[in-house]
């Protein structure tokens, strides 16, 4: 039986941070706001595959008021949470992911991004899409005041 999850997430720039999408350190003037590495790609599709489990969100697995998770690595978080898809006899079929940003351009590091996060959920990277785009200005990712992202997950019983 097929699962679809999906996941939307978003993270406020913030000075004295780094900034890491889809586990790729991107030289850029700020970084993001948040408890973990804040990086809000890896929290969208590990949201899309909570979603397919029909489990817990992010939030709840991983909450902010945790020290465990301060400045944690979210492929980390990714990995534990593809893992407990398998423990649950399910198969990452195939993710697709949408980062917008006004700024810094992500079209250069595409691919690291997809081979991290396959990595991080034992897949090939085949089975993982990323894309970037702007806002052409509009909204707050336009004012270059955040980054968001969206992805979905396919998830096969086995």
């Amino acid at each position: 039986m097929l699962h679809i999850g999906h996941g939307y997430d978003v993270h406020a720039f913030a000075d004295g941070r780094r900034l890491v999408l889809g586990g790729v350190e991107i030289a850029h003037a700020r970084g993001l706001a948040g408890h973990s590495d804040a990086d809000v790609l890896a929290h969208a599709l590990t949201d899309a595959l909570l979603g397919a489990l029909r489990a817990d969100d992010i939030g709840q697995l991983f909450p902010d008021t945790d020290p465990a998770y301060e400045g944690a690595d979210s492929l980390v978080l990714l990995s534990r949470v593809a893992s407990m898809a398998r423990e649950r006899g399910y198969r990452i079929c195939d993710c697709d992911c949408t980062i917008a940003a006004q700024a810094p351009r992500l079209a250069p590091y595409r691919q690291a991004m997809r081979e991290n996060l396959s990595a991080a959920m034992g897949v090939d990277v085949s089975c993982v899409g990323v894309k970037a785009t702007t806002t052409e200005r509009l909204g707050f990712v336009g004012r270059e005041e955040g980054i968001a992202a969206w992805a979905v997950a396919l998830l096969d019983r086995e």
